[in-house]
């Protein structure tokens, strides 16, 4: 349905679906954060193992956006999407009955390879549904929905597992992915017609790759946007050790911390659907990697020193996650607007990009000889710096 021939409530309930559909990761992740001293506990395990079934995840989803991307070219956007949610629902259902560390981690990476579909269709539709020059106002939009589930997840999450135990945590996942399935199926109308000229064959599959990553929009502005949203990755997936072990919060003031948090990052996404009226994407994105550096170079020098405690902890993470909120849409919109035929394939190269790299560097803060606190902020200032040089050559 063209833009100009749907009405505003229309257009609303479709970046409410498109949200819902971006939000199904998030969930999946920080719904069972507070349980993982439980989890650790049950299987005889430590939190830092438990801390890996989010790195698999990342792992997984990153996977699936390679082999998604071709499948939402080939056959419309919708076939592939409820493939990919009926894996998703059939893997939590499998985190349920997990008997160990080793069996949840390879439930979650199957888990992550359904779930993606929905992240990938969602930023595909974006580009389908809407013009180019209103994508990185949506996408703040989506992040915006996005955003509200860290608000939602740890402390729905903290009151299922102390009431019906950890396990029922993924119950709860499944019955909200086959809400949403529903919902697509019913209301989510098609926004790409299966094309029968995009080959499943792997020549031209490679082919399509080669095109999108060759692109120097493509690979500068995905690569820039990931390692400064790695940030984020390494926030989540560290930030029960930090709390929870490093500063002894309970399951409850973890649930309101990071609820807290996620604030920050809804509030820059929400700056830049203001910012975007203003300035250009490649302007705003610049500018907030400068803010993001600075900041993160400050954190780690305070944490290297042991200069900060909880308070000051938290502050330099709100504002860190601002500036994520603010780089990724841009970077994301940067990056998709040079595509149309075939945006699935590009949606699926950027979230490959910004998964991958978040799921090995979130993965890597664990080997640092460091407290948890200085590790996380080692990694998010090497990180956004690296960010910035690669803006920087790119844009010679």
């Amino acid at each position: 349905m063209a833009l100009a021939e749907r009405s505003k409530q229309q257009t609303f309930f479709l970046i409410l679906i498109l949200g819902a559909l971006n939000a199904i990761t998030p969930f999946s992740i920080d719904m069972y954060l507070p349980a993982f001293p439980r989890i650790a506990a049950d299987f005889n395990s430590t939190v830092e193992k438990v801390a890996l079934s989010v790195s698999t995840y990342f792992l997984g989803f990153a996977l699936g956006q390679i082999i998604y991307g071709p499948l939402l070219d080939r056959f419309g956007r919708k076939p592939p999407l409820y493939a990919g949610l009926l894996l998703y629902i059939v893997a939590t259902v499998g985190c349920f009955t997990s008997g160990g560390i080793e069996a949840l981690w390879l439930m979650r990476f199957t888990q992550a390879l359904g779930g993606c579909v929905a992240s990938v269709a969602a930023m595909a539709m974006v580009r389908d549904f809407f013009p180019v020059e209103k994508s990185a106002g949506v996408i703040s939009l989506l992040v915006l929905i996005l955003g509200a589930s860290p608000l939602l997840a740890p402390t729905l999450g903290s009151f299922i597992v102390v009431w019906w135990g950890w396990r029922f945590v993924f119950i709860m996942l499944s019955v909200i992915t086959f809400i949403i399935l529903v919902v697509v199926f019913f209301f989510l109308p098609e926004g790409h017609l299966p094309d029968k000229t995009i080959s499943l064959k792997p020549s031209p599959i490679i082919k399509g790759f080669k095109e999108v990553l060759t692109n120097p929009k493509f690979y500068v502005f995905a690569l820039a946007g990931s390692f400064s949203f790695s940030g984020l990755f390494v926030y989540v997936a560290h930030s029960p050790a930090i709390f929870m072990n490093h500063f002894h919060l309970s399951e409850k003031l973890y649930g309101g911390v990071f609820a807290l948090l996620s604030v920050g990052f809804i509030g820059g996404s929400q700056l830049n659907h203001i910012l975007t009226k203003e300035f250009s994407n490649r302007q705003i994105l610049k500018t907030a990697l400068l803010v993001q550096a600075v900041i993160a170079v400050l954190f780690l020098i305070g944490a290297y020193n042991n200069w900060y405690g909880i308070s000051s902890v938290i502050i330099l993470l709100f504002a860190l996650l601002s500036c994520c909120g603010i780089t990724y849409p841009n970077a994301a919109a940067l990056c998709m607007a040079p595509f149309s035929k075939n945006a699935g394939t590009a949606s699926s190269l950027l979230g490959f990009t910004q998964i991958g790299l978040g799921g090995l560097i979130s993965g890597s803060v664990s080997m640092l000889p460091f407290n948890a606190v200085t590790a996380m902020a080692l990694i998010m200032a090497v990180t956004v710096v690296i960010a910035l040089l690669i803006l920087r050559m790119g844009g010679k």
